[in-house]
């Protein structure tokens, strides 16, 4: 019961986060600091972010996959839910969009690397997209009533 409860409050707040720092977060800095400065606030919100965003993930995963198993152990579903593959998707996104584009992002600063700093902070903010878009969907799914109540 407990952990059902988690597996719909959870997504939701993920997706509150991931909308909070997109919308809010992020921009304000830079209407109020010189762009270094907002630059510098910019990062630290999203290296949280993409922390909170991985133990959010791996902690939606587990709860999708107990909730999978017990589908499939009652014959209602497979070991492999939809939302296993929202919240790997979503794991995906934040690895790649932040973990493997900010060491770049940082040599591109510098004048090294194949990509500019424009294109990669482009293709990280793509990641970021997207990642919103699954975990919205993992929300929206999450947040619908039990099939046993579903009239």
């Amino acid at each position: 019961m407990l952990l059902d409860r988690a597996r719909r409050l959870l997504p939701g707040l993920w997706a509150g986060l991931l909308l909070t720092v997109a919308l809010v977060a992020t921009p304000a800095p830079f209407a109020l600091l010189t762009q270094a400065d907002a630059g510098r606030v910019v990062s630290r919100v999203l290296a949280q972010e993409a922390y909170a965003s991985l133990a959010l993930g791996v902690l939606l995963l587990v709860l999708e996959r107990l909730l999978a198993r017990r589908q499939a152990l009652t014959g209602r579903g497979t070991q492999f839910s939809l939302g296993m593959v929202l919240c790997l998707g979503a794991l995906f996104c934040t690895v790649a969009g932040y973990f493997a584009l900010q060491p770049l992002m940082a040599q591109a600063r510098q004048g090294q690397g194949v990509l500019g700093f424009g294109q990669l902070h482009a293709i990280s903010a793509a990641f970021y997209l997207v990642k919103c878009g699954l975990v919205l969907v993992l929300a929206w799914r999450a947040a619908a009533p039990p099939a046993s109540s579903q009239a």
